[in-house]
């Protein structure tokens, strides 16, 4: 196994990886900025390196200082978590070239999922159903225009090179289009470096669906689907494995096809692969070529360590799981917990965390790095921690994290725990009856 894993990321994923190393017997080293001296990753790892200060572009983001990390504690393997570096092609080539294992697939599957027009092409190629929409990036308005006029509206503009809503514009009639166009090519260009923009029909209504795969050199398996539909501006904040809507005839398909695809491009490592569901059908949206935030829910109901089966796979090439190893159990919810002042249109909420009191009991896990006297900045992503619940069927898994949530403790900073505890006793969530865009068209504040 490997002698030590450098941890590039910060935060609750950062303990999460730190707690699968302790259980590989891996030492690990801990990366962090200034203002994270203190977090609980930096307390847990073996070593620790300040890498620059609290700009993400100073410190997470920073390769050279992170090279000069492993160089330094002689790390021979880097786990990139999610978000920061993790689907960055051009760190894992630097890796790969000095003979650093990158925890995640090889970086020229990075570069070509990660190219959403690319990688939409591939999905095609091996039968996964697309959205239809351009061949690819679009930088001519008139070319555009023809484009949208035989697909017809509503239509949506998305960045070739990110996701997170970044450079995403919904146009619903032709008026709009141009200058929508123009905005979607501006932000794509400041977020992502890159401004091309690709055209698909939007859904109204749709569901997100994605399957978890797991592959090595010679075997690619699933581990069942999550449904993400509650959102916020396309970001989750409720996840949930199985799905309450499918059946297991589509299930079936869906997995089979996905599994195809990613074995057929030599995938190695852990992955998700993204989908629209509407109308009983399934469209390929994206592939993430890396651990989600929302990986947990898929553990609990199937016992599988993601993150320890990732390590496994960097280091032997090859995942040590059968498909017929995997038997999902029951019924799992997530809840993101973040700290926003949903009141406030979920205003950034940082501020020093007094009492902290985390839910626990049967079938309850906090995934998280917060504790009393924890310094919550302003300079990223606000979610805190993860609450997850396990039921022997949904019913069960919602009065779980009701229960759990209503034990749930953290004083001095605003958080989005009422507003789940609201989700939760909603009739339109607890029927499951919604879309990706319930949240943003009904007021549940």
């Amino acid at each position: 196994m490997f002698n030590k894993i450098l941890i590039a990321n910060r935060g609750e994923i950062a303990v999460r990886i730190l707690r699968a190393c302790k259980e590989w017997g891996i030492p690990t080293v801990a990366i962090h900025s200034d203002v994270d001296k203190n977090s609980m990753h930096v307390r847990l790892a073996d070593e620790s390196v300040c890498v620059g200060t609290h700009q993400p572009a100073n410190s997470y983001l920073n390769i050279p200082a992170i090279m000069s990390a492993i160089e330094l504690t002689n790390a021979d393997a880097v786990h990139p978590g999610y978000g920061f570096l993790s689907e960055n092609a051009e760190f894992a080539k630097i890796l790969e070239d000095y003979k650093i294992k990158f925890i995640g697939p090889s970086s020229k599957l990075i570069k070509m999922m990660g190219d959403k027009i690319q990688a939409k092409l591939i999905a095609k190629k091996y039968g996964l159903p697309v959205i239809e929409g351009s061949e690819g990036g679009i930088s001519d308005i008139n070319e555009a225009k023809q484009i949208i006029r035989s697909i017809g509206f509503p239509i949506l503009i998305k960045a070739a090179g990110g996701g997170g809503g970044k450079g995403m514009k919904i146009v619903n009639k032709e008026e709009e289009f141009e200058n929508l166009f123009l905005t979607a090519r501006s932000e794509a260009k400041k977020f992502f470096g890159n401004d091309e923009v690709y055209i698909e029909k939007f859904f109204q209504n749709p569901r997100h669906i994605e399957v978890q795969i797991l592959s090595g050199k010679n075997r690619t398996i699933h581990l069942h689907e999550r449904d993400c539909s509650v959102q916020r501006r396309h970001q989750k904040l409720i996840e949930e494995t199985p799905s309450p809507i499918l059946t297991d005839e589509l299930r079936k398909d869906l997995f089979e096809k996905t599994v195809k695809m990613v074995s057929q491009i030599g995938y190695e490592g852990a992955g998700t692969v993204e989908f629209i569901y509407e109308n009983n059908k399934f469209y390929f949206l994206e592939m993430n070529t890396r651990v989600q935030v929302e990986h947990p829910v898929t553990e609990v109901v199937t016992g599988i360590d993601i993150i320890k089966e990732q390590i496994n796979i960097a280091f032997n090439g090859e995942t040590s799981l059968k498909q017929e190893d995997i038997k999902p159990r029951g019924h799992a919810i997530e809840c993101r917990i973040n700290a926003e002042d949903a009141s406030k249109n979920f205003q950034p909420s940082p501020g020093i965390i007094g009492m902290c009191h985390q839910p626990s009991g049967f079938r309850t896990r906090v995934d998280g790095s917060i504790y009393q006297g924890y310094k919550v900045t302003p300079y990223y992503d606000s979610m805190i921690c993860k609450l997850i619940c396990h039921g022997r069927n949904r019913t069960e898994a919602i009065q779980r994290m009701k229960r759990s949530l209503d034990e749930f403790v953290i004083e001095g900073i605003k958080t989005t725990i009422d507003l789940h505890k609201k989700l939760l006793d909603h009739k339109k969530f607890v029927s499951s009856d919604f879309n990706v865009a319930w949240l943003d068209n009904e007021k549940i504040i």
